[in-house]
Order: C-alpha cells, then structure tokens, then sequence
C-alpha cells in the first residue's frame, strides 16, 4: 500500500525478509531501507538488492512507516534508547527478537507505540519460514494484517496470544537446530553403515523434508503417518523401539521446554 520498510539491523533475517518481499512483489527494493553496524554487509546488500543502507538506525527509521527491529535481545534496550526521537504512534514497529515483549517496547516511548511481534525462524532464509505473530495494546488489526502480508512472503504464518511466545520461540524459532542435529546424527548413521556422506547427507535431508510435506498436505497426524510406514515386524519398527528406548520423544519434549524458560529470561532482562 505504498508504505516503506525500514529494517534496523541487516542480518540473515533481514535479508531472508527482504529477498522474499521482492520476489512476491510486495515491495521494491526503493522503499526497503537498512541499518547496520558492518559496512561491509550493508554493501553486500546494496549491490545484491539494491535497497538503501545506513550505519544510521535513526536516518533509516525516519524514511518508513514501518520498521522492523531485526537485532538481538541483547542489545534491543540501547537499540531502542537510540530511536526515541524517531518513533511514534504514525510508526508500526514490528520486533523479531526473541524475549522482548511488546510492552517492553511500547515502554520505551514516550507516547502509544504500535507494535507487533514476531517470531520467525532461519527457514525463511528459504522462503519456507514459520512465523508466530501477536499484536500489542495499540496495534489495529490492520496493523496485524500489514505484518501477515509481510511475513507470509517468507513462509507460514499463525496469530497466537502473547502468553505463548516464548513457548513459539521454544518450538518453531529454535526448532531447526534440533532438525539440523537429526539430520546430521541421520547422516552419520547411513556412513556409519556403509553409505558414502554425499549420499547420506542428502537421503538424511530429503527424507525430512518429504515427511513435513506429507503432514503438511495431507493433514493426517503425524502418528497416522508413522503407523502407514510400521509394518508387523519390519525395520522401521524395530528403528522406532530403539529411538523410544533412547529417549528420542522425551529428549525433543525437554529440549522445547529448556528454550522456551531461556526465552523468558531473555525477556526480563
């Protein structure tokens, strides 16, 4: 709707965001600008899609309607003291860091700030992200529908309550690495019995990938789908008794847990 995009900071996420608003078309690369401290990645992605960079977070915060805070939790407080003079209730800030709350950021403005946060994860790098989106006290609906179109040009994307954040950020936002961790521990099974890495890798790789599309597009729970795969007696049954004797399920549970209670103390640093 002719609104301009600031992105403060420029990093993978950043940069998964911007090269999927230009695909869809829903922006051009004239109205996304970006800030970041490394001059070196500003120019990469000047040159890679001709967006406007600064080292300035304020001079590209002015040039938008809306911007999106693209840093880490760390650091989101003096971010966020550096932008006062720059935000107000005509700006949509959109937050992507892990354990900032909207009220937080809302907060650290002197009038009503609309914000809406968001948790993506690295996925979208390839256009097949999953994003959890909840809205603070003073953004509309609109607001929320502006961050969806944005959002979906990278992937999925669910509305959900603010209480449950953390819990997203437990699951979807720090899911891939434990993808990342079975892929390679399946790899490093099929070497381990006699397949060369390269095709290893990749069988370990597609076979995840073609079990998430098979949840995905047939819509069956995923305990339909192993049962399809367990014949009486077979191999994939006798693999499921030692994955369950190993601890898999519970292991994956803790794992969900643990990062979610690390997300929340993010949040109240």
């Amino acid at each position: 709707n002719g609104k301009r995009l600031a992105f403060v900071g420029g990093g993978n996420m950043a940069e998964a965001m911007i090269r999927g608003l230009l695909a869809a078309k829903l922006m051009a690369p004239d109205d996304l600008f970006v800030s970041d401290v490394r001059e070196e990645r500003l120019a990469y992605l000047k040159e890679t899609y001709r967006v406007h960079t600064s080292v300035s977070n304020v001079e590209v915060a002015s040039k938008a309607e809306i911007m999106l805070l693209a840093v880490k939790p760390q650091i989101m407080n003096e971010v966020l003291d550096g932008l006062i003079d720059v935000v107000n209730g005509d700006k949509l800030v959109v937050s992507i860091a892990a354990g900032i709350t909207t009220t937080f950021i809302a907060d650290k403005f002197p009038g009503p700030v609309r914000v809406i946060r968001v948790m993506p994860n690295t996925p979208a790098l390839v256009l097949e992200g999953a994003s959890a989106l909840t809205r603070g006290s003073h953004a509309t609906l609109e607001d929320l529908e502006i961050a969806k179109r944005l959002f979906r040009a990278v992937g999925k994307v669910v509305i959900v309550e603010e209480v449950l954040m953390d819990a997203i950020t437990g699951l979807s936002g720090s899911g891939p690495a434990y993808i990342f961790l079975i892929i390679d521990a399946l790899s490093d099974a099929g070497v381990k019995v006699g397949l060369s890495r390269d095709v290893a890798h990749l069988l370990a790789a597609q076979t995840v990938l073609g079990a998430a599309r098979m949840v995905l597009e047939t819509k069956k729970h995923p305990g339909e789908l192993k049962d399809m795969v367990t014949s009486p007696g077979g191999t994939a049954i006798a693999g499921l008794h030692t994955l369950e004797q190993g601890g898999l399920r519970t292991t994956l549970i803790n794992a969900v847990e643990a990062a979610t209670l690390r997300s929340m103390e993010l949040g109240q640093r």
